[in-house]
């Protein structure tokens, strides 16, 4: 255990200072939000496990009591992590609970893995925390309620991190990873994945140039294979979530209140917007809901800015591997960012098509969040070396007490309701009133139910798998052969790579 400890301490540090963000967790009883469905989903996977079925695709008691294909186009790794816990005796509520905390904490870790690449123990530390108490993770934590959101929000990290670790030391366990955490993402929340693989590619891309030029072909082989791998192993969603979802109606919810016209975002809006629990809405005055970055981000950011043009000037050459280029990068990354947040980006949203399936530009805060806070750790490394030895123990710690104090007040929910499981679990509850919330799935030509009393009583019978569903989960058992046939090799090698 002492062990354990001292081998890891940095990341129980982290997870110790990521309790504020879910305290609100251990209450009794649970809070409102925009998407009101968790615990509902939450139960109807864990039946769904329970019945032998998987992949889940199909859950019995939604869409009005007909049964409702959710599993089939809205990502699932996160509900699969709580219907697990269902399974484990835990009753719906708690299970979603913990697989919200679940998915909170991961942000913090998986960010801090990354960060220490290149920014070292400390930078790597203040960049989790940073990530974990953004605010719009809070945001979507405790006023949308986007739970596939922040777990992609969560997996983004990891990704970069595979990917990274892929380039520097090609192994196949690094390929694992990398793979695992781009599957992570697609399987978490599709748009985020469409937000974060052109990123990915630009990566990749950049790592496949330098490879050539050093004439490491075996590490493009690498990296390619950890790409390939990652579709593969999430084929059985995503494969079948484009190709069948004409069969819905899920384009009713482009266009109208979700024009992506209506909800850009004012300048002003991302330093300074009023913390509340309602919508988006036109215009910089009527939003109920907040677009901040966060000060304390944003300062840090023009900080690490003027250091690393102080860097760059001292320096007077380039070359890629210096950490100021990571850091201009991740500077031109943010930049993107924020321009897909303005209206200015309106040009680029109506040329391209599939931009109106985000439907919101403000989404694009994950981004802006990730960047914001990966280059917050950078802050120590351009500092003069003898004020990092002196006081960069006391920075850290200054910078984490003032994010901490001024963005716990976020990670709080409007109330706390005296509801218990069956108040999301009854009948009433998952064929009625969550039905209601969540329906883009359903047949186009399908009758709405006008009233409680024109709801299905009787139990829904679930649909044979299409052959796309029979052969995305082939895909994906290719896939995770593969894998294993990896880790094998691997430790037959005795970790040699």
């Amino acid at each position: 255990m002492i062990t354990f400890v001292k081998r890891n301490w940095v990341i129980i540090a982290v997870l110790l200072l990521s309790f504020w963000a879910v305290k609100p967790l251990f209450v009794s009883g649970f809070f409102p939000m925009h998407d009101d469905t968790q615990v509902a989903r939450v139960f109807e996977m864990g039946k769904a496990l329970k019945d032998g079925m998987f992949p889940v695709r199909w859950v019995p008691d939604l869409g009005y009591g007909y049964g409702y294909p959710i599993f089939n186009f809205y990502a699932p790794l996160a509900y699969y992590v709580g219907g697990l816990f269902t399974l484990l005796g835990f009753d719906a509520l708690i299970a979603t609970k913990i697989m919200m905390g679940i998915g909170i904490l991961l942000a913090g870790i998986f960010m801090y893995l990354l960060a220490r690449e290149f920014w070292g123990e400390k930078g790597g530390v203040l960049s989790g925390l940073f990530y974990l108490y953004a605010p719009y993770h809070a945001l979507d934590i405790y006023v949308r309620g986007d739970v596939a959101e922040f777990w992609a929000y969560a997996f983004v990290p990891l990704m970069f991190w595979g990917f990274h670790k892929v380039f520097k030391d090609p192994k196949w366990k690094w390929v694992i990873v990398g793979s695992f955490g781009y599957a992570g993402v697609i399987l978490s929340h599709n748009l985020t994945a469409m937000m974060v693989t052109p990123l990915l590619i630009i990566v990749i891309l950049l790592y496949c140039y330098i490879a050539y030029k050093n004439k490491n072909i075996h590490t493009i082989y690498y990296l390619i294979l950890a790409t390939v791998l990652g579709l593969l192993i999430s084929a059985f969603y995503w494969l079948p979530a484009l190709l069948e979802m004409k069969y819905t109606n899920v384009l009713s919810q482009i266009g109208g209140g979700a024009d992506f016209r209506d909800h850009f975002v004012c300048l002003n809006q991302l330093w300074n917007s009023h913390w509340r629990f309602g919508g988006s809405a036109p215009g910089c005055m009527l939003d109920g809901m907040s677009f901040m970055i966060g000060k304390l981000h944003i300062v840090v950011l023009f900080v690490v800015l003027v250091l690393v043009l102080i860097s760059l000037i001292k320096n007077k050459y380039y070359n890629f591997n210096k950490n100021y280029n990571v850091a201009f990068f991740s500077l031109a990354g943010f930049a993107l960012s924020i321009f897909f947040i303005l209206e200015i980006s309106r040009f680029v949203w109506e040329t391209i098509p599939l931009m109106v399936f985000f439907q919101y530009p403000w989404r694009f805060l994950l981004l802006a969040s990730f960047f914001s806070s990966f280059l917050s750790g950078s802050i120590l490394v351009f500092l003069n070396k003898e004020l990092f030895k002196k006081y960069g123990v006391y920075i850290s710690a200054i910078l984490i007490f003032l994010l901490i104090s001024f963005n716990i007040k976020l990670f709080n929910p409007q109330t706390i309701l005296a509801k218990t499981p069956l108040d999301y679990t009854s009948e009433f509850a998952l064929k009625w009133t969550a039905s209601k919330i969540s329906d883009e799935f359903l047949a186009p030509n399908f009758k709405k139910p006008k009233s409680e009393s024109e709801i299905i009583k009787m139990p829904a019978i679930p649909p044979q798998e299409t052959l796309m569903q029979k052969v995305s989960n082939v895909i994906t058992f290719s896939g995770a052969i593969v894998l294993t046939l990896g880790i094998i090799v691997f430790r037959k090698k005795g970790k040699s790579g």
